[in-house]
Parts: C-alpha cells; sequence; structure tokens
C-alpha cells in the first residue's frame, strides 16, 4: 500500500495483505497498517489498484470499513476479483470504476493515466501519476514476457511517451532484482506440462495460486490434449477460475471442465484436479492431500502432484513437509526444483535495465520486495545512470519527499503489521506473538498456592503442572521444598501481596528449570488469598 499526497489530499495505491509466516504462530492475515491516515479518510480522493493479487487487494475491504465509498479504480478482472470480497465482508456503498489501457482519470488533484503491463495475472496496469508538484510512475508488479499467453505486452511505447514526458519518480517493481537476465516466457511451461501429463498414468493435481490464470489455461490445455477432466479444488480456485472464465480471461475447452462433484465419476487417469495450496499453507487443499484428510480425494504411487509456482520467501519449511508427505505416499511430485513448471511474473535485472534507460527517471524508489530486494533494484538504477543521491530506499512507513524534482527521505511514520487472528483485528500485538512461540516451542508450566495474606499462612500449595515439555510433573517434585520456602519467607515479610508472592515463586521454579531442564518455558504462577 503506498499513499501519495499533495496539496493535503490523499491518493492510495495498491492496499493488499501479508501472509504469516511461521514466526506468527494463529495469525491469518497481516495488513498494512492505516493509522497514519486513519483521521484523514476524508482527503482520501481514490484508490488505485494494479492488479488482482491478494497482496495488493487482499486488504482493500478493511480500508472501507473506514470509509466505504472512496473511489476505486482497477482493471474489469482486478474489480471482478475484489467484488466478491466486499460482499463476503458486507462492505455496502462502494464505488467500483473500471478503467483500461491509455485511459486517463481524474481525482482532484491527482490526475492517473493507465499502461499495460504483463504479469502473471491478465488484465495488470502501471500507473502515471501526475500532480502539480511532479509526476510519479509505478509499475505494480510487472515482467516483460514479449511472448504471453494473452498476447499483452507490457507497453514500452507509453513507458518511453512517460520518459519523453519527464518522469520525477519512477517507482519500480524489485521482487527479481537480484535475477541476472530475463524472465523465461510463460510459452515455455506449457511443452513442459504436456510431457508430464503425457507420462502421467493416474489422478494429476496442479497446486498453484488461485488468481494465476495464465497457468490455469495452460493446465486446461494440457487437460483437453490428453482426454482428461479437470474440476477446481478450494473456494479461491473455483470463484476465480468462474469468474476468469465469465469474464474472458480463461477459455475452457469444450467438455474439459466438471464440478468436483461429479469428478469421481470420471476414471482416475482421467483426473486433473486444480488446487490451492502451492506454498505449504496447513488448510489449503494441497496440504490436506498430502496429509490424507482431504474430504474426497486420496493420492498414491500412481499419481502426479505439479507445484506450479515459485516459492515466496519464509514458506520453504511448510512447502518441503508437503512435498515429503506426497512422496511418502509414493506420489510423484513435479516442482520448479526438478522441471520448469513455473516461471516468475516478476522483472529480472535485465528487464529492469531496459525500463531504467527507456524513461530515464530523474528519481528511482524500489518498491515490493525484502530490503535485499530494493537495493540491488537501487544499483541497477545507478549504473543506468541515476544519480545515488536520487534513489529512496525505503521500507514501511518511510517517508519520501519529492519537492524541486529531487525525490529524498524525510522521515518516517508509525507503522507497524496489523495481524488478523479470528475476528480480532489488530488485537494481537509482537509480544503475544512472542508468548505463543514460548508457549510451542518451551512449553508451559503453573505453580499454584493458596496464602492468608492476613495471617501469614500457606494455605495450600505449592502445587506444579506443566504442559507440552517433554518431563512428567513427578520431576517437579524436586524443586517443590524451595518454591515452598521461597513463598514462606515471602509471606513472613509480612505486608506482601500476591504479586509479590507470584514473583517469588516464578524466580525460584525459573532458576531450577534453567539449570536443572536446560528450558525457558512460560512461568504463570497463580495465588490466591485465602
Amino acid at each position: 500500500m503506498t499513499v501519495f499526497e499533495t496539496a493535503g489530499k490523499l491518493l492510495i495505491v495498491d492496499c493488499g495483505v501479508l501472509f504469516p509466516e511461521e514466526t506468527q504462530p494463529g495469525v491469518d492475515l497481516i495488513l498494512p497498517d492505516f493509522s497514519p491516515i486513519e483521521d484523514r479518510m476524508d482527503d482520501v480522493v481514490g484508490l488505485v489498484l494494479t492488479h488482482g493479487h491478494e497482496d495488493h487487494i487482499g486488504a482493500v475491504p478493511y480500508l472501507l470499513r473506514l470509509r466505504p465509498d472512496i473511489p476505486i479504480y482497477g482493471s474489469e478482472l482486478t474489480l471482478a476479483f475484489l467484488e466478491p470480497k466486499l460482499g463476503e465482508h458486507r462492505i455496502e456503498n462502494y464505488q467500483l470504476n473500471m478503467v483500461r489501457e491509455g485511459e486517463v482519470t481524474k481525482a482532484d488533484p491527482f490526475e492517473v493515466e493507465y499502461i499495460a503491463v504483463n504479469h502473471s495475472i491478465p488484465d495488470a496496469l502501471a500507473a502515471m501519476i501526475r500532480t502539480q508538484a511532479g509526476t510519479a510512475l509505478i509499475t505494480g508488479d510487472f515482467k516483460m514476457d514479449q511472448l504471453p499467453l494473452d498476447g499483452r505486452i507490457t507497453d514500452l511505447r507509453a513507458f518511453a511517451r512517460m520518459g519523453e514526458e519527464g518522469v520525477d519518480l519512477f517507482l519500480v517493481d524489485s521482487t527479481n532484482a537480484e535475477v541476472p537476465g530475463f524472465v523465461t516466457a510463460e510459452r515455455e511451461i506449457g511443452p513442459v506440462l504436456d510431457a508430464v501429463f503425457a507420462k502421467a498414468r493416474g489422478q494429476i493435481i496442479v497446486a498453484s495460486f488461485a488468481s494465476h490464470v495464465h497457468r490455469v489455461q495452460q493446465v486446461l490445455d494440457a487437460a483437453a490434449a490428453h482426454g482428461r477432466q479437470v474440476a477446481f479444488i478450494g473456494r479461491s480456485m473455483e470463484r476465480n477460475m468462474n469468474i476468469a472464465i465469465e469474464k474472458g480471461y480463461l477459455c475452457a475447452p469444450e467438455g474439459v471442465l466438471v464440478t468436483s462433484r461429479d469428478i469421481d465419476r470420471v476414471p482416475p487417469h482421467r483426473r486433473v484436479y486444480m488446487a490451492t495450496g502451492s506454498q505449504g499453507e496447513p488448510m489449503a487443499a494441497l496440504a490436506r492431500i498430502a496429509g490424507g484428510n482431504h474430504r474426497f480425494i486420496e493420492v498414491g504411487p500412481e499419481d502426479t502432484v505439479i507445484l506450479a509456482s515459485s516459492l515466496i520467501p519464509g514458506n520453504e519449511n511448510s512447502v518441503y513437509r508437503v512435498i515429503n508427505s506426497l512422496m511418502r505416499l509414493g506420489t510423484k511430485v513435479v516442482h520448479k526444483g526438478n522441471a520448469k513448471v513455473h516461471v516468475s511474473g516478476h522483472a529480472s535485472a535485465g528487464e529492469l535495465l531496459y525500463c531504467y534507460n527507456i524513461v530515464r527517471p530523474k528519481n528511482v524508489m524500489p518498491v515490493h520486495g525484502e530490503i535485499r530486494h530494493l537495493v540491488a533494484n537501487g544499483r541497477l538504477a545507478v549504473q543506468t545512470g541515476v544519480s545515488p543521491n536520487n534513489i529512496a530506499l525505503a521500507e514501511s512507513g518511510v517517508v519520501v519527499d519529492l519537492v524541486d524534482g529531487r525525490a529524498k527521505v524525510v522521515g518516517e511514520v508509525p507503522c507497524e503489521y496489523v495481524y488478523v487472528d479470528g475476528r480480532s483485528i489488530g488485537e494481537i500485538s509482537e509480544d503475544e506473538l512472542k508468548d505463543r512461540i514460548i508457549l510451542g516451542e518451551e512449553g508451559f508450566v503453573t505453580v499454584f498456592a493458596v496464602v492468608d495474606l492476613d495471617n501469614g499462612q500457606v494455605l495450600a500449595g505449592p502445587h506444579i503442572t506443566a504442559r507440552g515439555m517433554a518431563e512428567d510433573d513427578a520431576v517437579f517434585r524436586e524443586v517443590l521444598p524451595e518454591v515452598a520456602d521461597a513463598l514462606a519467607d515471602a509471606v513472613a515479610l509480612g505486608g506482601v501481596d500476591a504479586y509479590t508472592l507470584q514473583q517469588a515463586m516464578r524466580r525460584v521454579i525459573g532458576r531450577w528449570i534453567s539449570r536443572r531442564l536446560r528450558r525457558r518455558p512460560m512461568i504463570v504462577p497463580v495465588v490466591i488469598e485465602g
């Protein structure tokens, strides 16, 4: 999510989500932090969406809870993917405005021109933002596939025209800035999938992102060529692909598609499941298939699973866990590591160099990626002649000013991850996530006692109970006398409260567990006044 401000008005570009890593247990989604603009929602004149991936549109319903009538601008497919989300969140009175490449919209004091770019989802757009203070060209996610499946290439002629006009600030996708050369064309994936289909003897399960229309098209074509039928598995996959078919972005050969309810009538050697879960998500279809607990799909030695996606950093362990589970069942697993079944949707270094030379921006702000990607992208810009002083390296919350044709970092606003955990939004803190990690890794110990604070007598306890630890509760009998002595000594001092007694017990048992068991569990002391 990027916010542009001029003349006291705000224009937002994209509003997506992150997905939790293993260090964020229990978290469902991670939202942008809206707090810096929460009290300025009336100043927001529009929200521009570059494309329909979750990391660019997934948080829009949460933003619209603050103000549902923000004008939203996006391509046909992007808005089609967004609208069901707004319905699920019961957002009403929203304003969706469909735009196409070459069109210009005005949301005073901003003017936005839309440019076609190629990505791993159809209908992606870059945006040229014009203001009295200067111009900014933001690529969104893009690459420069010269032979895209839909024939819609990145419009470098428009990029050149913007360069001739003058781009004061160029915000460029950095995801593949460390990767040399050029991204392989999507068309090269088709023959590889075809070869896998030709060799497969049993069921085929293809796992991909639920919005990767191009990859699904190739799967449908391969299935048609080999006399197979395809069922979409997973609510998001089924919904998105049906939208893509309805809007004409996905062409299903006649007789290839069947519903998930009817696929069991198809012989196993003719079945193809198009499923979610390519990132090892525990609740997604593929993980449940690998764990043997999917409600109607089982796999075995005759079957083939294709992971048609790149690994998102942080998901490696989850994905390899799923692969190992599948292979334990005897299933053949085809993935990017052993076959070219996926190509990236992001421009590599060679493509980025072309863009810098075409646009010739005055200032560059690398976006979309980890800090190493942003740094690598900035170095590419410098190689093409952009001054190092005109590279604005900005992480979340950083404020960049464009004044008199010069962009520079001038400060930052408070900006933290906002965690969605069940029905709670923003109520889980980093400290609470640390507590969850400790609970999962080190276990839980509670020590309980009843004390009469008035006369200083220990009426019951202390009793110790442990959970999530290898040792039996009996092992703690050894430390009970020490805990009892510490409690008695604290009580004897007089004038103490329950908190002081709890801390006395915590210190003793904490030291003993660290020394004796080499563990650091969460310790919860409880003192009840008798």
